[in-house]
């Protein structure tokens, strides 16, 4: 920390900032700065708000902040932060669907959305003018997430397996469908098949099993064979109704799908980018 930064700040307010780098922590709580300065709540809140004016605090959730390294200046707006303030806003959560396909590199498209998944009811809320769009999930389906490093932060998303998988469950949430064939082919050499059919097992849904499956063959997925007698059984016998696409009728849909038991309802022109993906993916890959 330079001359500069340091003149820049308040005694009160260096000694939060110098006290959180000692500490090589970048997480804090307004009641850690309480007891960093040992004042009132009052004039903690006071430094506090000093501090996201001048550039060095982000606030990720009420009570809750994220410390902008020393090395980016007092001037750093935190952008490339963002994931890390959005885990800030509550717990249990999970950052998934388009959000974590995107940080794996499963597709190429923009980003401005975070998809924060939890159990709990929270408010969709703005950070550092990008959209943190809340998914509320059963409890059932919270599950399949670990720790990833998002530029020095530990970020809590879902795993790759379970990024596939809720991808195609909810493909609203990545693009659609088109997308989230193109995403679970590009995920393909990359996922554990064992865990993703464990995860797929606790998803506990006949359909959705159908749908990875039929998804598997359209990118050409090395989908052990083992693994593709598990998934058939797990289909099984009842003509239960499984359809992916748009419940009204598409004239120009693939339509009924015997091996998986499952009606398409989508045009091959909206998934011609996705085929054959996992099978073109792995041509491309560095030796």
């Amino acid at each position: 920390m330079n001359d500069f930064t340091i003149r820049s700040l308040s005694r009160q307010e260096s000694r939060v900032v110098l006290s959180l780098a000692e500490r090589e922590t970048r997480e804090v709580s307004r009641e850690t700065i309480i007891d960093i300065l040992r004042v009132t709540p009052q004039a903690a809140d006071h430094v506090i708000r000093a501090l996201r004016r001048k550039g060095w605090l982000e606030r990720g959730s009420w009570g809750r902040y994220l410390l902008i390294p020393a090395e980016q200046g007092p001037e750093a707006t935190g952008e490339n932060n963002v994931l890390a303030l959005a885990s800030l806003i509550a717990d249990p959560h999970y950052i998934g669907y388009g959000t974590a396909a995107a940080h794996y590199g499963y597709t190429t498209q923009r980003r401005n959305t975070i998809w924060f998944v939890t159990p709990r009811r929270l408010r969709d809320r703005k950070l550092l003018n990008t959209e943190v769009r809340m998914v509320n999930i059963a409890r059932r389906k919270f599950f399949g997430f670990e720790q990833v490093d998002v530029l020095g932060h530990d970020v809590t998303m879902s795993d790759h397996e379970k990024t596939a998988i809720d991808c195609v469950d909810r493909p609203e949430l990545c693009g659609g469908i088109g997308e989230a064939a193109y995403i679970f082919g590009r995920a393909s050499w990359k996922v554990d098949w064992d865990r993703l059919s464990n995860h797929l097992l606790l998803m506990n849904s006949i359909a959705l099993t159908r749908k990875v499956g039929w998804i598997a063959d359209h990118v050409g997925a090395p989908l052990p064979d083992y693994l593709r007698t598990n998934l058939h059984a797990r289909t099984g016998q009842r003509s239960t109704k499984a359809t992916l696409g748009a419940k009204k009728p598409n004239p120009h849909a693939l339509g009924y799908q015997r091996e998986w038991k499952l009606t398409v309802n989508v045009p091959m022109q909206d998934l011609a980018e996705s085929k054959g993906t996992a099978r073109r993916h792995t041509a491309t890959r560095a030796p």
